[in-house]
């Protein structure tokens, strides 16, 4: 995606914020104090794009050379400290940061990925990671099943639709700020739709019955 005018570094960072509001959010609503606030903001801001500069090998990852990468968690923390209390559905607002989080870096870490001179299918697998990995540091820190696991969301599935379109636009030429804000805008979609009408993915085990439900209904 053409840099044009620092437009990645602000998706980027724009990604960071989201998830690291979702990892803040999380921390009120199981009664963190404000460290583990920035703990847990700064796992699911950062987790995934350390995994992803590890994974290419550009060296140390840029959330620790570039001091830029750490005002996101911060300000997000500040955020939800100041507002939270005012916030009547904290798991709902939960999701749709972390649906803007998964949108945007499913489509930034694919698209350096590619940069680095990864092949299509690699880089979206990438992508995937990039957009899941701080989400599920984040949920593990605090405790928690892991939405990339739970039979309740459909979170991975957007996130490949999203990667496998962004190296698909990548390979063809076409992938630009036009197309991936196209594109950002189809993954965060299809997560709100599936949050609000429930869709399911289907179990590991075909006929098993699901968590809580009894096997004949």
């Amino acid at each position: 995606m053409p840099d044009i005018g620092g437009l990645a570094l602000w998706l980027d960072l724009i990604g960071i914020f989201a998830f690291a509001v979702s990892g803040s959010l999380l921390a009120a609503r199981k009664g963190f104090d404000i460290i583990g606030s920035l703990v847990l903001a700064n796992l699911a801001g950062l987790g995934g794009g350390v995994v992803r500069d590890l994974v290419i090998g550009q060296g140390v990852p840029t959330s620790f050379t570039s001091i830029v990468y750490l005002a996101p968690p911060l300000l997000a923390a500040a955020a939800v400290y100041l507002v939270s209390s005012r916030l009547n559905r904290i798991n709902r607002w939960i999701l749709h940061f972390d649906a803007a989080g998964l949108a945007l870096f499913c489509i930034t870490g694919t698209e350096k990925a590619l940069a680095a001179g990864l092949p299509p299918v690699s880089a979206a697998l990438l992508g995937v990671a990039t957009a899941c990995g701080g989400g599920l540091l984040r949920d593990v820190a605090a405790n928690e099943v892991p939405r990339l696991f739970d039979h309740r969301d459909i979170y991975a599935l957007p996130a490949f639709l999203g990667a496998g379109l962004t190296a698909l636009a990548g390979t063809l030429g076409v992938l630009t700020p036009g197309t991936g804000v196209g594109i950002g805008v189809v993954v965060y979609a299809l997560r709100a739709l599936a949050m609000r009408y429930r869709w399911r993915a289907p179990l590991a085990a075909r006929g098993w019955a699901r968590p809580g439900r009894s096997r004949d209904g």
